[in-house]
């Protein structure tokens, strides 16, 4: 079995795309999630690899080759389907487990490989993850301050509220009140 990792898979659409996209060369993939497509194939010649490729490109994901990337990939994968898919993250929730039991590496290693390629600590992102979801929720008026702390995992209203206006300069009750925040939103394979 062959599994490609692909990088910019962030939603329940995106593996739809990547699924139709896999049909179309005539490659059955016998999986398709967020971040990965499993081949019942053990191999691809190099000239479909790189035309799997290109088309990936052209639809804005990008086929990882590299096995630091591809643990990167994994990691922003991990983090994105818990954020997002999730129904509530527990305030206890130790993304370090998580991360490290998910993808059978040390934390440690993990961590400053993150940090070392991406520039950021994998803490950082994981923080503008939630920040991007709490936009996400607060534009779409699907649920209160309160009920989106509760969601998210964070201790309090008052600590969202601080996490909040340090990384977006904004309190959360002024971006919501704001109808032009949707040009402020990052597409979270961006981050």
């Amino acid at each position: 079995m062959l599994e490609l990792t692909i990088k910019n898979m962030v939603c329940p659409r995106c593996i739809t795309a990547v699924n139709n996209i896999f049909h179309e060369l005539k490659l059955e993939p016998t999986s398709v999630e967020l971040g990965t497509v499993r081949l019942a194939d053990d191999k691809l010649a190099p000239e479909k690899l790189h035309e799997i490729k290109k088309i990936l490109a052209e639809q804005g994901f990008e086929l990882l080759d590299d096995s630091n990337q591809k643990l990167i990939g994994r990691i922003k994968t991990l983090v994105i389907e818990k954020i997002f898919h999730s129904q509530h993250l527990d305030l206890k929730t130790n993304w370090s487990d998580i991360i490290s039991q998910a993808l059978h590496h040390d934390y440690g290693s993990l961590s400053g490989l993150f940090s070392s390629v991406e520039g950021i600590t994998l803490e950082q992102y994981i923080i503008r993850q939630k920040i991007e979801r709490v936009k996400e929720l607060l534009m779409y008026n699907e649920l209160s301050l309160s009920e989106i702390y509760w969601k998210l995992g964070y201790s309090s209203v008052a600590h969202l509220s601080a996490q909040f206006k340090k990384i977006t300069g904004d309190t959360p009750s002024h971006f919501k009140n704001q109808r032009s925040s949707a040009s402020e939103r990052k597409p979270i394979d961006s981050i």
